[in-house]
C-alpha cells in the first residue's frame, strides 16, 4: 500500500458509520454545523478583539474539519479534524496565560510549548482509566481548565467560575464521546453527535469567558511589551 493510499484508507471509528459512503454518518456530519453557528454567534461579540476573532475563526474551522472527517472518514481528514482542535487549545492557552494570569507574551508562548510535554505525560495516565479509550487524548484539557480556574479563584472569581463551568461541560461532553461505541448495540445512532453539539456550546462559552474578562480587566491596563 502506498503512503497516499494509506492516508485515504477509510476509517470506521464511530457507531453511526455503517460503510464508506459519504453520508454514512449524517447526524455526526450535520451536527458540525453547531460549530459554525457558535462561531457566527460569537463573532459580533468579539468585534475589535483580534484574539477573540482568531478564536472564533478557529471554532468555525473545527466544524469544517470535523465535517470532512465524518463524511470522507479517512486518515487524512482525521488529521484535518484534529488539527483545528489542537490549534484552538493552544490559542486559548496563550490567551489564558497572557490575559487571565497577566503574563508577558513570551511567558504565554512558553505555556503553549509546555502544553506538549504536559499532554505527553498526562495522556498515558488517563489512558489507564478503564473504558476511556481514545477520549484519553482529550482528558488533560478539562484538567488544565480546572487548574486555571483554581489559580484565578481569588484574583478573578467570575472568570474562575466561567472556566469551572467550561471544565464541567467538557467532562460531560467527553462522557458522551466515550459512550459512543459502548451504547451502539442498544442505540445505533451512538452519542458522538452530542460531543459535537456540547463542544460547540463549550467553545463558544470559553470565548465568551475570555471576552468578559477582557472587557472587565484588560481595557484599563496599559499594553504589555
Amino acid at each position: 500500500m502506498t503512503n497516499a493510499a494509506g492516508w485515504l484508507a477509510t476509517v470506521d471509528g464511530y457507531c453511526e458509520r455503517t460503510g464508506p459512503e459519504y453520508w454514512s454518518e449524517p447526524v455526526n456530519a450535520l451536527t458540525n454545523l453547531a460549530f459554525v453557528i457558535a462561531a457566527a454567534l460569537v463573532w459580533p461579540r468579539v468585534r475589535g478583539l483580534p484574539m477573540g476573532q482568531a478564536m472564533a475563526v478557529a471554532l468555525a474551522v473545527i466544524g469544517v474539519g470535523s465535517w470532512l472527517f465524518h463524511t470522507h472518514a479517512n486518515r487524512l481528514t482525521g488529521g484535518l479534524d484534529v488539527a483545528p482542535i489542537i490549534g484552538f487549545i493552544l490559542l486559548y492557552v496563550f490567551a489564558a496565560t497572557r490575559d487571565f494570569l497577566g503574563a508577558r507574551p513570551w511567558v504565554a508562548g512558553g505555556a503553549v510549548l509546555a502544553f506538549v510535554p504536559y499532554a505527553a505525560l498526562s495522556v498515558p495516565v488517563f489512558a489507564l482509566i478503564p473504558g476511556l479509550g481514545s477520549s484519553a487524548a482529550y482528558a488533560p484539557v478539562p484538567l488544565l481548565i480546572a487548574l486555571y480556574a483554581t489559580a484565578l479563584r481569588h484574583r478573578a472569581p467570575a472568570t474562575a467560575r466561567g472556566l469551572a463551568i467550561g471544565a464541567g461541560l467538557l467532562v460531560v461532553s467527553l462522557t458522551f464521546r466515550t459512550l459512543d461505541m459502548a451504547v451502539c448495540a442498544a442505540w445505533p445512532l451512538g452519542t458522538h453527535f452530542l460531543w459535537h453539539v456540547l463542544n460547540a456550546i463549550l467553545l463558544g462559552w470559553m470565548i465568551e469567558v475570555w471576552r468578559r474578562h477582557a472587557a472587565s480587566c484588560l481595557a484599563p491596563m496599559a499594553p504589555r511589551r
